[in-house]
């Protein structure tokens, strides 16, 4: 694997007076890229572009939200041209969700225009046999996660001895959620001589392995900002009791009022039942997980891309795949179960170089998680507090306590929270 590797600091200066009329790009793409409105391109696209239209290899480290759809479905595009004969797929994306396999065939339909290019999704959720059908009817660029992608391979509907492109695209999520069989052994079906990008928010050891098997000396491109969030992204984070968190939430939506938001609630049932418990007083509420069926997944998508739904309660899984520009605020109901998600969670805001902020829950409890997530990101996150809103019962310093030495009102407390202002004991460290 190339050690070459493109420092972020130089990418962000070329995007800054790159033009896609610098890129190398058709006049057919500037005219579709005009059409939908894309008038200068992001650091990712001014950096991955011009060597993927080399047919170079690219393993390129970038979170969503900074554009690199397009920067791996322009060059997808160019080098296609135009359909040959029967429709057969010579590119291939593989991604780890349903909504955002979704998303990116819907990004390449908008900048296929003036191309007679076809693309279609395939993925769990949906019949097999209407995807059948438009497999039969010819797809060219074919965009699916992999259990789904495994699937037709295996009845004979995928063929994929012409494909010419293959993209990993957020690979490290799909490693995290057990996709690395399935993407192996679709990998070893696809014909050597092949262009592959791989896009990943991190590039662990299990992504470089996956690079370094399957992939031909690749350019390595770094466009992470030196923390692992965005500066345009605010974090704050309040200290609650887990039996106020819903109390804290509603006196949160009534101050802020935001435009769009995301709640992140740890499993399943506890989406199912945030959103009962908000939608009494927001109706515009909807949500998200892995056990809805899929027509519904899309509807509730649809509504909240359209603006008709403005808060989105939703787990990890799916919420990895929301790419919503309008997203003004993340909510962090729950705590991540690592720090790595609350990366990914926050990215939902601040799109784009958009402005966003992001606050978080904590539990008397989590304090040691909170610093984890400080030392992952280099950054503080700024305590907040709601005036009126007592968001953790103050416990009495031990010069005040009565001097008949009377017990607590609470004994069965195992240690008392701490007072506005102070951290948790037990976070004896701050992560610089």
């Amino acid at each position: 694997m190339s050690t070459e590797t493109t420092p972020p600091n130089s990418t962000s200066d070329h995007a800054s007076t790159a033009k896609f009329t610098e890129l190398g790009l058709s006049d057919v793409t500037l005219a579709a890229l005009k059409k939908v409105a894309y008038e200068t391109p992001s650091p990712v696209q001014a950096g991955i572009i011009p060597i993927a239209l080399k047919g170079r290899d690219v393993l390129g480290q970038a979170r969503t939200g900074t554009g690199k759809t397009a920067a791996f479905a322009l060059p997808i595009l160019e080098r296609l041209g135009e359909p040959i004969r029967g429709h057969k797929p010579r590119a291939l994306v593989l991604a780890p969700t349903r909504e955002l396999a979704v998303q990116v065939r819907d990004e390449v339909q908008r900048l296929a225009h003036g191309r007679k290019l076809r693309a279609i999704a395939v993925y769990g959720g949906k019949p097999l046999k209407s995807q059948i059908d438009r497999l039969q009817k010819g797809a060219d660029i074919v965009i699916g996660t992999p259990g789904r992608v495994l699937d037709h391979l295996g009845r004979g509907t995928l063929l994929l001895d012409q494909l010419e492109v293959v993209v990993l695209d957020e690979a490290d999520r799909m490693l995290d959620i057990g996709f690395r069989p399935d993407i192996e052994k679709i990998l070893r079906r696809c014909p050597r001589e092949r262009q592959t990008l791989l896009l990943s928010a991190t590039v662990a050891p299990p992504v470089e392995r996956l690079a370094r098997r399957y992939m031909t000396d690749p350019e390595v491109m770094d466009f992470s900002p030196k923390g692992k969030t965005l500066d345009t992204i605010e974090q704050r984070y309040f200290t609650v009791e887990d039996i106020r968190k819903f109390d804290l939430l509603m006196a949160l939506l009534q101050r802020e009022e935001p435009a769009q938001a995301i709640i992140f609630a740890r499993t399943k049932r506890g989406v199912d039942k945030l959103h009962r418990k908000i939608s009494h007083k927001y109706p515009e509420v909807t949500c998200i997980h892995g056990d809805m069926q899929q027509r519904v997944r899309d509807r509730v998508m649809k509504e909240f891309r359209a603006g008709d739904a403005k808060l989105l309660v939703a787990t990890d899984v799916v919420g990895r795949g929301i790419d919503v520009s309008g997203i003004s605020h993340i909510i962090n109901y729950d705590m991540p179960q690592s720090s790595d998600d609350y990366v990914h969670r926050v990215g939902r805001t601040g799109r784009m170089g958009r402005e966003g902020i992001a606050f978080t829950f904590v539990t008397p409890e989590q304090g040691n998680e909170l610093t984890r997530i400080e030392m992952l990101i280099n950054k503080l996150l700024v305590r907040d507090e709601i005036e009126g809103f007592q968001a953790v019962a103050q416990a009495a310093p031990p010069q005040e306590a009565p001097a008949d030495g009377a017990a607590p009102e609470e004994p069965a407390a195992p240690k008392p929270p701490p007072p506005p202002g102070q951290r948790p004991r037990r976070r004896h460290r701050r992560g610089l």
